[in-house]
């Protein structure tokens, strides 16, 4: 089997722009010792050094050897670094299905309404994802996943049916803040655009608000949702008085709450 260890050291290190010798110190060897492992001199570093640089960088010792980090995207080697290692977090991990392009950066694969029936048994599918429409845009955080979802019916209005969510993977549900607006993936629901209302400590659920108010807010299970994509444009044909931000977004569920609370007033 190929190992990929001393490749992968250095380019992990060079990634945290440290010296052979602060790594060396970290690790607790020589730096000689240390320059003969990135060189694949010493091609079998012991196990109390593999579980050091291990340790250094977050990564599993499976990864270090046997993955050959220099052919990941950049969103994948990310996430990586962020310590989401499928050999350490196992069933844990959310793995997500993408594609990339000829120079190996993350494309943004397009939900469109056809596309939308066959997303919630394919979206962990590598034929269905390849299937997909895919398109770059070159302000976008590279070491970030994003993908486009066409919107149907009117629960998010201002924005309108049939507009172009683009929105980024969320690997850590726990980090969402409440009034987030996300794509949700759900069991029973397929896909829907809405705020997310954070429950995960209380009751291990989320809480779902439409921006429409004609459109009652529900909870869902956290065992049943499968994905959430965080909001971060959207894109129309129609000409939109303004273009909906984030912090719009959470302006407008502001006011929506400010009005729900006048209303229970006035019914006491």
């Amino acid at each position: 089997m190929q190992h990929f260890f001393s490749d992968n050291i250095r380019l992990l290190r060079q990634r945290k722009k440290r010296t052979q010798e602060e790594v060396a110190v970290a690790i607790g060897v020589k730096r000689a010792k240390y320059n003969s492992y990135e060189n694949g001199i010493a091609v079998n570093p012991p196990l109390d050094t593999l579980m050091a640089v291990s340790s250094y960088f977050k990564m599993s010792i499976d990864t270090l050897v046997k993955l050959d980090l220099n052919t990941l995207s950049e969103y994948k080697l990310s996430e990586l670094e962020r310590g989401y290692d499928d050999y350490v977090r196992g069933t844990k991990l959310r793995v997500l299905t993408t594609t990339v392009n000829s120079n190996n950066r993350e494309n943004v694969e397009l939900v469109n309404l056809k596309a939308r029936a066959g997303y919630t048994n394919g979206y962990s599918d590598p034929e269905f994802i390849a299937s997909l429409p895919v398109f770059q845009l070159p302000y976008l955080s590279q070491d970030r996943k994003y993908r486009a979802f066409q919107l149907e019916g009117d629960s998010m209005h201002p924005i309108p049916h049939g507009a172009f969510v683009i929105a980024e993977f969320i690997q850590n549900w726990n980090e969402l803040k409440n009034g987030t607006p996300c794509i949700v993936i759900t069991e029973n629901d397929g896909i829907v655009f809405k705020l997310v209302e954070n429950r995960l400590k209380e009751n291990k659920s989320f809480l779902l608000r439409s921006l429409n108010s004609l459109y009652e807010p529900y909870e869902v299970k956290s065992n049943e949702v499968r994905e959430i994509w965080k909001f971060v444009q959207y894109m129309t044909k129609e000409m939109p008085d303004e273009q909906m931000t984030p912090d719009k977004l959470a302006s407008t569920v502001l006011k929506m709450n400010e009005q729900l609370n006048l209303l229970k007033k006035k019914i006491k």
